[in-house]
């Protein structure tokens, strides 16, 4: 008898944590199901422009990792046309630590898409919001790297 009172014990404060957790993510991060971040990646070493703001060619099957913290939480790889595409679930972060805790890095070489360029350093991005959208019942936070900048 004691087992089970203890059992559910445990299973009722589990539940009661759960929408306190969602309530400390705010309004908009509670309506928030998971964020999706999705960009073209292009092979350049400065912020996706050629010289003289010529068109630059993409940058086909590059890794692009989300890095928070200074951990790698999930990662894709570009397709044929240089794009990307990251879910990751609302509980993992609120909206504000994703926009301002986290950035994406390319880690392939940059010597991969043109020998020209440098064979050492990541191209690095911000986050910036795009606005949500309504996938069935879920909301989808749609976030775009802000620009990405080579750094050595």
């Amino acid at each position: 008898m004691s087992l089970k009172y203890l059992l559910v014990t445990f299973l009722l404060i589990g539940a009661m944590a759960i929408p306190q957790a969602k309530a400390q993510l705010g309004l908009l991060n509670g309506l928030i199901g998971s964020f999706n971040i999705q960009g073209i990646v292009t092979c350049t070493s400065k912020d996706n422009m050629g010289i003289n703001g010529a068109q630059t060619s993409v940058f086909s099957n590059a890794e692009v990792q989300l890095v928070c913290d200074g951990k790698v939480f999930s990662d894709a790889t570009t397709n044929g046309a240089g794009m990307f595409s990251i879910m990751v679930d609302s509980l993992l972060f609120n909206l504000s630590s994703m926009l301002n805790g986290c950035n994406l890095v390319v880690t392939t070489p940059l010597s991969k898409c043109n020998s020209n360029l440098p064979s050492v350093g990541n191209l690095i991005s911000t986050l910036h919001f795009g606005g949500t959208t309504l996938v069935g019942t879920q909301t989808v936070a749609n976030i775009t790297p802000s620009g990405f900048q080579f750094v050595p």
